[in-house]
C-alpha cells in the first residue's frame, strides 16, 4: 500500500518505518526541515534499539522516503496516518493544536478513497471531530479510522513487529478489511485485530496506559510502607505476583515513572473524567503519588547528610526515564538533580544515551563522564535512577575505592542487600532495610 505517515517523532518514525520494512510504499513528512535532511542523510533523531538499521535499509530500497512536502506525500496515499504529537496542555488535556492543523492542510489533498488514520493518542471524541473537519473542508464524507499505538521505548520495533493485539476503531467495515490486510504480516502467530468503535479504540489506549501506571503507583506504595514495617518488598513482589490474577509486569518498586506517555496520559484521562463530570479519584492519587516517589532518593540522602548537600560530590548513574531509550521527559533523575544542584551539591553524571539530552538543559552545571566507573572518581555517595543493564554487575571493590565513602543510594533495586552488607556499604534502597556499613 501507499502509506503517508505525517510526523517523524517516536510514533510516527517507528510505524513508518516498519510498514515500509514489511514492503509498503511509505512517505514520512514533518514540517522540520532540520529533522528531515538528517533522517535522509541516515541520521536518527531518537535513539531507539533497531531503528536506523531499519531506516536506511528501506530508505535505499526506496520503500521509505522523507519529505516537508505535505500535500505531494498525500497525493495518491490510500492512507494517511497521523503520528503528531498531542502534548499535555495547560489545562491537563490533550493539545490538539498540532493534529488539527495536520488534518486542515491535508484535506484539500485527500483523495477520494483514502483512510485518514489517527495514530497519536488522542481523547474520545477526535475521531469524529476530525471527520467532521474534513466533511466541511472537502465537501464531502471522508474515511477516518483510530489506530492506537502501544509501543514501549526501547523495545518498539519487537513491539510493533509481534504486537500483543492490533486495536482499529472504524465505522465503515471496508476501511478495516484495508487495516487488516495492511498489519496481517505483523499478526501471523495469531494475535488478535480487534475492530471496534472509534470512542472506544480511543478510550483503549489511555486505559492502558492508566492501568499500567496505576501499577507501578500502587507497588511503590506497598514499598514504601513495607520498607517502614521492617519487611522487604521483593519478598512481598513475589509472594503476590505467582498469582496467575496479578503477574509480576510492571510490579517492579523504583523512584516512578515518567517519559512521553504515562504522565501526559494519566492527566489526559483525568481531563475526560472532569468532563464527563466524574470525579478522577484514582487517577489524581496514581499521579499524586507518582510526583512523591521521585523524591524517593533525595528523602534517602536527606536523612542521611542531615539535609547538608554543599560542598558534597554526588555520581549519578542514569539519567533516562527507562533503559534502552535517550528520552528524558518527566524522568526522576531530573528531579533529583535539580534539587541536588539547588542545595549547592556538585554532580558528576553518566547515561549511555540521554547524556547530550541532559547537556542541553543543564549545560556546565554537571559534570558528564564517558564510564560510569569514572563518575565515583571523587564523589561522596553513588545515586542510581536508570536500571540500565552495564549498572547491574559493576566491579564492587573498584566502586568502594574510587569513592569517597562507600554509600550507595539505589533507585532501583539492583543489589543484593547481603553482598552490599558484606563489602561494607552503606545501601539505600526501595521498599528494603537500609544496609548500614
Amino acid at each position: 500500500m501507499k502509506i503517508a505517515m505525517v510526523g517523524t517523532g517516536y510514533v510516527g518514525l517507528v510505524t513508518g518505518t516498519c510498514f515500509a520494512d514489511s514492503g509498503n510504499w511509505v512517505t514520512c513528512v514533518d514540517i522540520n526541515a532540520a529533522k528531515i535532511a538528517d533522517l535522509k542523510a541516515g541520521k536518527i533523531p531518537i535513539y531507539e534499539p533497531g531503528l536506523e538499521e531499519l531506516v536506511v535499509r528501506n530508505s535505499e530500497a526506496g520503500r521509505l522516503q522523507f519529505t516537508t512536502d505535505l500535500a505531494a506525500a498525500v497525493k495518491d496515499a490510500e492512507l494517511v496516518y497521523l503520528g503528531v504529537g498531542t502534548p499535555q496542555g495547560d489545562d491537563g488535556a490533550a493539545d490538539l493544536s498540532a493534529l488539527w492543523a495536520v488534518v486542515d492542510g491535508l484535506a484539500p489533498h485527500l483523495e477520494p478513497d483514502a483512510a485518514v488514520v489517527i495514530k497519536s493518542t488522542v481523547p474520545v471524541g477526535t475521531n469524529a471531530e476530525t471527520f467532521a473537519r474534513l466533511r466541511e473542508k472537502t465537501g464531502r464524507d471522508c474515511h477516518v479510522a483510530s489506530n492506537p499505538e502501544f509501543l514501549k521505548e526501547g523495545a518498539a520495533i519487537d513491539d510493533f513487529m509481534k504486537p500483543d493485539r492490533v486495536v482499529i476503531g472504524v465505522r465503515d467495515p471496508q476501511v478495516g478489511e484495508k487495516l487488516r490486510l495492511l498489519y496481517a504480516p505483523f499478526l501471523r502467530t495469531e494475535k488478535p485485530f480487534l475492530v471496534m468503535s472509534p470512542e472506544s479504540a480511543e478510550l483503549t489506549k489511555y486505559v492502558a496506559n492508566a492501568m499500567l501506571a496505576t501499577k507501578i503507583s500502587f507497588i511503590n506504595t506497598m514499598a514504601n510502607l513495607t520498607e517502614k514495617l521492617g519487611g522487604d518488598i521483593n519478598d512481598v513482589r513475589r509472594g503476590i505476583g505467582h498469582d496467575s490474577r496479578i503477574g509480576f509486569a510492571f510490579l517492579f518498586p523504583g523512584v516512578g515513572y515518567g517519559g512521553s506517555c504515562f504522565p501526559k496520559d494519566v492527566r489526559a484521562l483525568e481531563a475526560m473524567f472532569e468532563r464527563a463530570d466524574i470525579d478522577p479519584v484514582m487517577l489524581k492519587a496514581v499521579d499524586v503519588i507518582n510526583e512523591a516517589q521521585k523524591r524517593t532518593l533525595l528523602d534517602k540522602m536527606t536523612e542521611f547528610y542531615d539535609g547538608q548537600f554543599a560542598g558534597k560530590t554526588f555520581a549519578i548513574w542514569g539519567l533516562a526515564f527507562k533503559p534502552r531509550t535517550d528520552d528524558i521527559r518527566e524522568a526522576p533523575a531530573l528531579v533529583l538533580i535539580d534539587n541536588l544542584l539547588a542545595a549547592g551539591a556538585k554532580l558528576r553524571v553518566h547515561d549511555p544515551e540521554a547524556t547530550d539530552n541532559v547537556r542541553a538543559i543543564y549545560g556546565d552545571k554537571l559534570t558528564y563522564c564517558e564510564l560510569p566507573l569514572e563518575t565515583l572518581d571523587g564523589a561522596d555517595a553513588l545515586a542510581i535512577n536508570t536500571e540500565w543493564a552495564e549498572f547491574r554487575q559493576p566491579d564492587m571493590s573498584d566502586v568502594k575505592r574510587r569513592l569517597n565513602a562507600p554509600v550507595i543510594f539505589d533507585g532501583r533495586n539492583l543489589y543484593d542487600r547481603s553482598m552490599m552488607k558484606k563489602l561494607g556499604f552503606t545501601y539505600y534502597s526501595i521498599g528494603r532495610q537500609t544496609v548500614r556499613s
